[in-house]
């Protein structure tokens, strides 16, 4: 009691009450501020450190300097002053354990770390223990002393992966998650942990004339022991049977019981060596994700097709090649007859194996992004999913066509689970920030697309939406900056409505005329942002029109485009969504 009365007759009592409410009172004042003026989210953190540690260190001070009619003096108690500097010494010790083991809830940088955010309300969890049945397919190391014999590696290790992937009792993480350590020096343990699997399975191969030696591991992650380990001989011609075999032994070894109706391999597989040589050159082709990568694709599906007419694969991966080829089409004609065969190559390949989920899944896509066929979408991505339902490329895509109905909630909930599956997908990344602007959430945004450019700094459409993103919070000499370091067509459309807002109108108007002048036929979409970001109204739908008749991508968006914003309580805006058959 009497150690009490002496910390009453010191105000400590006092003095810690006034700290506490003054500290708390700042502390939502900088969690306020600091966001407005895009102040790094660690320095709030630093900010409540700093907070924490000055409540003992005032205690304390409260406790050794009285304060009299004189002023204040230093007059240590002779008892209680070792208690009350333990007690100190403590809270100084928690608020810096706080500080070293705390986490915030996402860290952009943290490229191997699966990201976490609350998305419509719902938290998802920064990492749970992995499931038993997880595994992560790594690429398989080319033992060749040809390097340009990657993509045979590389696809066998895909198509293990497509095929484990059929079996919903086993988690298999995409391939672009997996194939993200391709060539780095990591561990089991730190592919793991980036990747949340209980097993890595990973091999090599070596071809030499006619023959290919494959050599497969399996590896629990929680221990790094090996569960199971093959070496496969056998000739070129033989290679698609030795695929079903190593998945076979795989899921012997993880001990996953089929059901009835269930079969371990790829019923969709070709039985010509040439024409899966074709479609893995196909696929190593489109990864490259340019302009001339695509064009090259395009080529090596259609020499696959052209030895099996029957390779159903080889036409849903045709498919979207094409489209992407058609971005980078001269004409608008030439833009519209590719997509036009896009749709036709994913016709066939439902036609021929309607149980592969990939046909579905490139003409749902197809059909929402610029068909605007909206039930036909939705029939296509629900079949897709019901046939694989972890597929989350697949995940993504359904994502987009509820943002494209304007159900955002449901789109971000869509997309969240897409980079749950594959937590290094760029592209999901920035469609997640693309639709969190949309619906008002710019901090979750801006989180989503520094992930995405931390996966990929090369990312156009992240830098892009980063940029569109600044801009909309007012800072305008920043997005100007960003923009100027664009792709072309990017730029000129991110630079007019920067130089806009920066009161530049000399300058604006020079990068619309380039825009228009360069990009018309396929950014009419771009050119319809810009004049509504700069008020002309007219304008913009004019463009919006033109967008329609191009069949723009883009336009797809339509009811969620934050740079539409204010066209959307003009009548021609309802107008042009019931046009395209989307709900209003």
């Amino acid at each position: 009691m009497g150690l009490i009365a002496e910390l009453k007759r010191r105000k400590v009592f006092k003095v810690g009450a006034a700290y506490l409410v003054v500290a708390w009172l700042a502390v939502q004042a900088t969690s306020i501020g600091f966001p407005a003026f895009d102040v790094p989210p660690w320095c709030l953190r630093v900010f409540i450190l700093g907070a924490l540690l000055g409540f003992p260190v005032t205690l304390l001070l409260a406790w050794l300097f009285v304060v009299t009619p004189d002023g204040v003096r230093f007059d240590p108690a002779k008892s209680g002053t070792k208690r009350l500097t333990s007690f100190a010494a403590l809270l100084v010790v928690l608020a810096l354990g706080w500080y070293i083991q705390g986490r915030p809830g996402f860290r952009a940088s943290d490229v191997a770390a699966p990201a976490v955010a609350s998305h419509a309300g719902n938290p998802v969890p920064v990492r749970q223990v992995p499931d038993d049945r997880s595994i992560a397919v790594m690429p398989f190391v080319n033992m060749t002393s040809d390097k340009e014999q990657d993509y045979f590696s590389d696809g066998l290790s895909e198509e293990l992966l497509n095929v484990l992937a059929q079996l919903p009792q086993l988690r298999v993480i995409a391939r672009t998650s997996s194939f993200s350590f391709k060539g780095k020096a990591v561990d089991v343990a730190t592919i793991a942990k980036a990747l949340n699997v209980a097993h890595v399975l990973e091999g090599s191969v070596r071809k030499s004339g006619s023959m290919v030696r494959i050599t497969a591991q399996l590896i629990r992650t929680s221990d790094s022991s090996h569960l199971w380990s093959a070496t496969y001989d056998r000739q070129l011609t033989d290679v698609l049977k030795v695929q079903d075999e190593i998945a076979a032994d795989v899921v012997a070894a993880l001990k996953v019981k089929l059901l009835p109706t269930q079969k371990v391999g790829n019923p969709q597989q070709t039985r010509d060596p040439e024409a899966y040589n074709q479609y893995l050159l196909g696929n190593q082709f489109y990864s490259r994700s340019n302009a001339e990568g695509y064009r090259q694709a395009v080529e090596a599906y259609r020499r696959a097709i052209a030895i099996d007419r029957a390779y159903a694969p080889a036409y849903a991966r045709l498919a979207s090649a094409e489209v992407f080829a058609a971005d980078s089409a001269e004409t608008a004609a030439e833009n519209t007859a590719a997509k036009q065969r896009a749709l036709d190559a994913a016709d066939k390949a439902i036609a021929l194996a309607p149980e592969l989920a990939d046909g579905y899944a490139v003409r749902g896509w197809m059909r929402s992004n610029f068909a605007w066929d909206w039930a036909g979408a939705h029939s296509d991505l629900q079949q897709a999913r019901a046939l694989d339902p972890g597929n989350s490329l697949i995940q993504a895509r359904f994502g987009q066509l509820l943002g494209s109905e304007g159900r955002l909630p449901e789109a971000i909930a869509e997309i969240t689970r897409a980079t749950e599956t594959n937590p290094m997908a760029a592209g999901s990344w920035g469609n997640l920030g693309y639709y969190l602007i949309g619906s008002g959430n710019l901090p979750e945004a801006r989180q989503a697309l520094n992930r995405a450019l931390a996966i990929n700094p090369d990312s156009s459409f992240a830098h892009s939406n980063l940029a569109m993103l600044e801009l909309l919070q007012g800072n305008a000499q920043k997005a100007l900056a960003m923009y100027q370091k664009a792709d072309d067509g990017f730029r000129e459309y991110g630079v007019a409505m920067a130089q806009h807002t920066l009161g530049h109108s000399r300058e604006s108007q020079r990068a619309l005329d380039a825009l228009i002048a360069g990009y018309a036929h396929d950014y009419a979409m771009q050119i319809a942002d810009v004049y509504a970001w700069r008020g002309d109204k007219d304008k913009a739908f004019e463009w919006l029109q033109r967008a329609y008749a191009q069949r723009d991508g883009g336009l797809c968006d339509i009811k969620v485009d934050p740079l539409l914003a204010s066209l959307r309580t003009d009548p021609r805006f309802a107008a042009l969504v019931r046009k395209m058959g989307l709900p209003a």
